[in-house]
């Protein structure tokens, strides 16, 4: 009975009524050099919201202020470094003034490195972590008395590899993450957990890259036991992505401009049909699935 109600929580209709005066509330999004926060800049400035956007690099800076309007501010943004982060607070402060942040969107991240857990290095996982997780929360805690005071909005970009413990062990936990307790404040919190969608955080050439880096490092050992042919049986990441990615910027729109937000988002039918039915399945099924599907090792004992 549970399983199916809680999968049809996740198909129901959104509703479509919006917040009033959105020319003059602010939204800071994270990581808009491509991708989801870059098409979620556009979006929002054409609807008329004020957008504050962090970019990585200067050319994202540069492509972005071509196609926006005027309103629009860009500005360098690096979530891994505490000073970085400081100075876009400063000039956040500088544009939202007394009216606060309307909206934070949590989207900079990254899907590399990825691959199996023998494979990876202590730091690996720190260098995950330091982007997905605690560059989110950094930012976050920055900017909560300005979102506090607009009893605005905080939308964090996660995955559906957030709900299941899959074989890509930091990226999935570097993206369990939410914020309930703001609530008390005014604040709605919501969780973008998309299925697979076409951007540059992972490609199959950026996959097979990332395997091929790290298979070097290898001793022999550890190559005999995944193989020497491991890597030529990796999947194709680009044939079972959605290039639709409006599917994901709409419901991070909702998060900012609904009434009522949702407090999950799972945009993506692989997310509705597979991936969160399955999350909701004991964990002996879940990773049964992960090891019929996924590349075997050559001395698997399966």
């Amino acid at each position: 009975f549970w399983v199916p109600l809680a999968w049809s929580l996740h198909v129901l209709p959104v509703s479509r009524k919006r917040v009033s005066g959105i020319s003059n509330k602010y939204v800071f999004i994270t990581g808009c050099d491509s991708g989801f926060g870059n098409l979620l800049a556009k979006h929002l400035d054409q609807l008329g919201f004020r957008v504050l956007a962090g970019c990585f690099t200067e050319k994202g800076e540069d492509e972005l202020k071509k196609t926006t309007s005027e309103k629009l501010v860009t500005f360098h943004l690096d979530v891994t470094k505490s000073e970085s982060i400081q100075r876009a607070i400063e000039l956040i402060k500088s544009q939202v003034g007394q009216a606060g942040l309307w909206g934070l969107v949590n989207n900079a991240g990254i899907g590399a490195p990825f691959g199996p857990c023998d494979w990876l290095s202590v730091q690996e996982f720190r260098n995950m972590f330091d982007i997905n997780f605690f560059g989110l929360v950094e930012v976050t805690l920055c900017c909560l008395p300005l979102i506090k005071k607009a009893r605005g909005r905080i939308v964090n970009m996660s995955s559906v590899m957030g709900r299941v413990s899959s074989p890509a062990v930091p990226y999935s936990a570097s993206k369990y993450s939410h914020m309930k307790n703001m609530s008390y404040f005014g604040v709605k919190v919501s969780c973008i957990e998309p299925g697979f969608f076409k951007t540059n955080i992972m490609t199959t050439e950026l996959f097979k890259s990332n395997m091929k880096e790290f298979w070097k490092k290898q001793t022999e050992e550890l190559k005999e036991e995944y193989g020497r042919d491991y890597l030529e049986k990796g999947k194709q990441i680009d044939n079972h992505s959605d290039p639709d990615l409006m599917k994901v910027v709409s419901c991070m729109e909702h998060a900012i401009s609904a009434e009522h937000p949702w407090t999950r988002y799972t945009p993506g039918w692989d997310a509705k049909l597979f991936w969160i039915p399955l999350s909701y399945m004991p964990t002996v099924i879940i990773d049964y699935v992960f090891n019929r599907v996924m590349t075997k090792p050559a001395q698997s004992v399966y």
